[in-house]
């Protein structure tokens, strides 16, 4: 069925009580977004940063009564903003489509380096003769048209993996340790917070019919103290800076470690955390995100 959307301008500082008052109307989902392309890359802890232009979207059933649901909105601002002008609101149909059969029309298989496909698994394979990843990420993070995950699977393409140990920090989908096995690595330990990105990793196994026990898959707490030949960690900046103690003492003396989920101006915060125990390799740049690798000392 169609839908309904209210769009409204608002002031960050508006924006949380805007979005309550439209819950409150019976929305049954709110989106924030940027008007003017303003980053916000990683926020400090604690914080939610909004842009300066926020546009609020949402979404409503198609019976919906909208001209009820300005009146509220109007009422409401009046008690709780009764200094600011009312923000600029557009109303409109929202196509009847089936969002996720289009995002997936729209994913293609991707080369990564010389030998490495990334596949979604609904699609046939360009080369049947190459290492092809079959990948479908559910909700999880990771299907390698994101600068920083090319990046991983570019350098991971370039390495000699036979009989490797590998240790995915952060593993998402699974899409870096399952590259890793199918480039001949014998083993992945997957770790990362959300449950989802587990069940996800172990789904892709499954996927691209690997042997479950080639990779298991731990929350951070869970992670066996056990070292590797190769250290992956995609994630940003901050975690990996807390997570540099973590991370070299899970990396062997000698093996490799591979960073990435950064920008190109957090370069020296990341050298200053892991350049005393590895030697780094200068930075490599793909659309002002950089991965960071080095040799364990």
């Amino acid at each position: 069925m169609p839908w309904l959307q209210i769009k409204l301008d608002v002031l960050p500082d508006n924006a949380e009580q805007y979005e309550d008052l439209l819950l409150a109307a019976g929305c049954a989902a709110v989106t924030l977004q940027d008007r003017e392309d303003q980053p916000i890359f990683e926020p400090d802890l604690g914080t939610t940063p909004l842009w300066s232009n926020t546009v609020l979207t949402g979404l409503f059933s198609a019976d919906h009564d909208l001209e009820a649901t300005r009146t509220f909105l109007h009422d409401s601002h009046t008690q709780l903003f009764p200094n600011t002008p009312f923000p600029k609101m557009k109303t409109e149909i929202l196509e009847d489509k089936d969002w996720e059969r289009e995002w997936m029309d729209n994913y293609h298989p991707m080369q990564f380096g010389k030998r490495l496909w990334v596949c979604p698994s609904w699609k046939e394979v360009p080369d049947p003769d190459a290492v092809n990843l079959m990948l479908d990420p559910g909700l999880a993070f990771g299907t390698g048209t994101h600068p920083t995950t090319a990046l991983c699977l570019e350098f991971l393409d370039s390495l000699p993996l036979e009989n490797k140990q590998v240790i995915d920090y952060g593993c998402g989908s699974g899409i870096l340790g399952i590259a890793t096995l199918l480039l001949g690595a014998t083993h992945v330990t997957a770790v990362d917070i959300d449950l989802q990105a587990l069940d996800a990793s172990l789904d892709n196994m499954q996927r691209n019919q690997l042997d479950k026990d080639r990779l298991n898959a731990y929350l951070p707490e869970n992670t066996p103290d056990e070292q590797a030949d190769l250290v992956v960690a995609n994630i940003l900046a901050g975690p990996l800076v807390e997570l540099a103690p973590t991370l070299t003492k899970l990396c062997k003396t000698g093996g490799q470690l591979v960073l990435s989920g950064l920008l190109s101006e957090q370069e020296e915060e990341i050298i200053n955390a892991y350049g005393k125990h590895f030697a780094l390799t200068p930075a490599v740049d793909k659309e002002g995100w950089i991965r960071i690798s080095g040799t364990k000392l």
